[in-house]
C-alpha cells in the first residue's frame, strides 16, 4: 500500500493532469491573465476549483449521479453551457480587440471568477469526471492515475495504479488543481511581459476557444433532446 506521501503527490500529479489540458476553463483564466494581471487569473482558476470542490460535496453525498441518471438534464446542461461559453467568447472577442499590451490595457472590473464558475457549474464533461473518475478518488479501491491522462490515458493505462479513498490522494489533488491556479496564469504573465504584442492573440484565442465549444456543447444538447 503506498504511503500518505506518495498517495499525495500522485493525488497532486493528477489534477495538474486533469486541470492542464485547453478548455473552456484556461481559456477563461487565460484571458483574465493577458488582460488584467495575474490575480485576475488567478481569481478565475478559483472559480473553476470551487466547482469542483462543490461537484466533489455533491458525488460524496450521491447527487451529481441524477445527472447521469436524467437524460434531458444532461441535455439541457450542454444547452446553457453552450450558451454561457458563446456569451463570453463574445466578450473575450471584444476585450482582445482593445487590448494593446499584457496587463492591464482593458478597463472593467474582472468578472473572470464568476466566469469561471459559472461554466464550470454547467460544463457536462466536468460533471463527467466526478460520476466516473471522481467517484473512484472518493471510495476504497484502486484507480488507474494516468489511464485518465486526456488523449494518452489508453496508453499509459496500467502504468500507475494506487489506492483509492485515502484523505491524502484528496487533499493532493486538489493541491494539485490549486497548483495549476497559480502557476498557469503566473506563466501567461511571464511570457506576455516579454512579447506584449501578444496579448491581443492569447485573448483573441480564448474567445475562439469559448466559441468553439459553446458550438460543440449547444450541437450535443440539441441533438441529445431531439
Amino acid at each position: 500500500m503506498p504511503s500518505l506521501a506518495v498517495s499525495a503527490v500522485v493525488g497532486a500529479v493528477f489534477g495538474v493532469v486533469l486541470a492542464a489540458p485547453p478548455g473552456p476553463m484556461n481559456a477563461v483564466i487565460a484571458e483574465e491573465s493577458v488582460l488584467r494581471g495575474w490575480p485576475a487569473g488567478f481569481r478565475a482558476g478559483l472559480g473553476a476549483m470551487l466547482a469542483d470542490a462543490l461537484f466533489f460535496v455533491l458525488a460524496v453525498v450521491g447527487l451529481v449521479a441524477v445527472v447521469d441518471r436524467t437524460p434531458s438534464l444532461r441535455s439541457g446542461l450542454y444547452l446553457l453551457g453552450g450558451l454561457l461559453m458563446l456569451y463570453f467568447a463574445v466578450g473575450a472577442l471584444r476585450d482582445a480587440s482593445a487590448a494593446q499590451s499584457f496587463t492591464g490595457d482593458v478597463g472593467g472590473d474582472s468578472k473572470g471568477f464568476r466566469k469561471a464558475f459559472a461554466l464550470a457549474l454547467t460544463n457536462p464533461y466536468q460533471i463527467a469526471f466526478w460520476l466516473t473518475a471522481g467517484v473512484g478518488l472518493i471510495e476504497p479501491g484502486r484507480l488507474d492515475v494516468l489511464g485518465y491522462a486526456p488523449a494518452v490515458g489508453d496508453a499509459l493505462a496500467g502504468t500507475l495504479v494506487i489506492q483509492t479513498g485515502s484523505p491524502a490522494l484528496l487533499l493532493g489533488f486538489f493541491a494539485g488543481i490549486g497548483l495549476w491556479v497559480v502557476a498557469y496564469p503566473a506563466a501567461l504573465v511571464a511570457a506576455g511581459r516579454r512579447v506584449d504584442a501578444a496579448a491581443p492573440v492569447v485573448a483573441g484565442l480564448s474567445g475562439v476557444v469559448l466559441a468553439g465549444f459553446g458550438a460543440a456543447f449547444l450541437w450535443i444538447g440539441t441533438t441529445g433532446l431531439a
